[in-house]
């Protein structure tokens, strides 16, 4: 599994700005992928953007005050050297539209293609490929869309609705409160294949009318079934359980919020986690300095967080152990 980041994003686009033309005069975005790569394109090269349609019907995008050139206020008719953008290509059906749409109008010029991902480094139907991902490959920016959800398994505490709260993890009416008043997260467009949460299987009814409030739908919906929160703190179950599930339900990626978790997810498993809190898929028997860096950041604004409090170093080492070992 090939997992994208904006951030790996935003560092392909500045490493291989020198593959891109010379001289540009206007960045136009494939919608709608395609605009966040416009976007980074056009500032880091200062020059105006434009989406598809609004370029065909003659308009660019307004600039902020301190971005303005007579570039900005040119007449899209006057701009010859279009850079035309993807963050993706695959059969390059999109492109191929996107430029037989530019051709058929008014426009004059020349029109470079570019996407930042390619399955290889020159293919057809774009001009210019930045970077090499093979399939399987999955974007932060899209994934929340993409079928492999189908075949997923999604934790749903800092993923579908945000972690409650310290005070609210009493096991009692502050948490029933949390169930039933969560407020949503992510927002998957697609069937979940399974969701797989630590919360406690007494709680089922409140979290599946919670899911069918926010119109999420799911294939099954697994529940850790201990008796209490206290039971499941003492026997460490968050994750071996997450693993177990992972396995048995031969699906192809899990989704976690925490960096540990999936961590130790991963390990238990044998298989991929897609980490929320890091962006990073994390694999099974890696050291990966990325998710360790992530690690450490997260406890130096748990103890931020936490203040003077002597529970911080508890919770950072709870946090960097399973990342870094002892």
């Amino acid at each position: 599994m090939h997992y994208r980041s904006v951030a790996d994003l935003n560092a392909a686009l500045f490493y291989n700005l020198d593959k891109l033309p010379e001289k540009i005069d206007l960045v136009v975005g494939v919608p709608r992928s395609g605009l966040l790569v416009a976007n980074l394109i056009s500032l880091a090269i200062n020059v105006p953007m434009a989406d598809l349609d609004g370029l065909l019907e003659g308009r660019i995008l307004s600039a902020g005050r301190t971005k303005r050139t007579s570039l900005f206020s040119t007449s899209v008719n006057e701009f010859r050297n279009i850079l035309l953008v993807d963050d993706s290509i695959n059969g390059g059906r999109s492109m191929r539209e996107a430029v037989n749409k530019i051709e058929a109008s008014s426009l004059a010029g020349l029109v470079t293609t570019c996407a930042v991902y390619g399955l290889r480094p020159q293919q057809t139907g774009v001009d210019i490929v930045l970077e090499v991902v093979p399939q399987p490959r999955i974007f932060q920016w899209n994934f929340l869309h993409h079928p492999i959800l189908e075949q997923s398994c999604f934790d749903i505490d800092g993923v579908l609705c945000r972690d409650p709260a310290h005070g609210d993890n009493d096991d009692g009416e502050r948490y029933l409160a949390f169930l039933s008043s969560a407020r949503p997260y992510l927002r998957p467009t697609r069937k979940l294949g399974h969701l797989v949460t630590s919360r406690l299987e007494r709680y089922r009814p409140q979290t599946e009318d919670w899911l069918a409030a926010n119109h999420i739908q799911y294939e099954k919906l697994w529940m850790l079934d201990l008796a209490s929160a206290e039971e499941r703190r003492k026997q460490k179950a968050h994750a071996p359980f997450k693993a177990k599930i992972y396995r048995e339900t031969g699906a192809l990626l899990f989704i976690e919020s925490e960096p540990w978790q999936a961590r130790e997810i991963a390990r238990d498993s044998g298989k991929p986690v897609l980490c929320i809190e890091t962006q990073d898929i994390v694999m099974p028997d890696q050291y990966d300095l990325k998710t360790a860096w992530h690690g450490l950041m997260a406890a130096r604004s748990i103890r931020g967080r936490m203040g003077g409090s002597p529970r911080w170093k508890k919770a950072v080492k709870k946090l960097v152990r399973p990342i870094i070992g002892r």
